[in-house]
């Protein structure tokens, strides 16, 4: 089972609002879901997010593939950053 970290969308037509959460990858984009991890509204200024920075961080560990416009998201709040120096550090 190939898991995914991607954006669901919500909110009404013409007023996206988005959760980031983790799915299988064969589920429809607005269908099942494992867990929700963060939220992601483009409509402010500047776009709100709010991320579950540990609850991230285990998934990337367990194998989970963030989409692009999620890598994206979590490469500004620096979780990929963090996850990166974990993967790669010298032990």
């Amino acid at each position: 089972m190939a898991v995914k970290i991607r954006l669901k969308r919500m909110g009404s037509k013409k007023r996206p609002f988005y959760r980031v959460v983790v799915a299988d990858s064969r589920s429809p984009r607005d269908g099942r879901f494992i867990e929700n991890v963060g939220t992601y509204n483009p409509l402010t200024e500047p776009a709100q997010v709010t991320l579950k920075e540990e609850v991230i961080l285990n998934w990337l560990n367990n194998g989970a593939q963030p989409s692009d416009t999620v890598r994206n998201l979590l490469s500004d709040a620096g979780i990929m950053q963090k996850y990166h120096e974990a993967k790669y550090a010298k032990k």
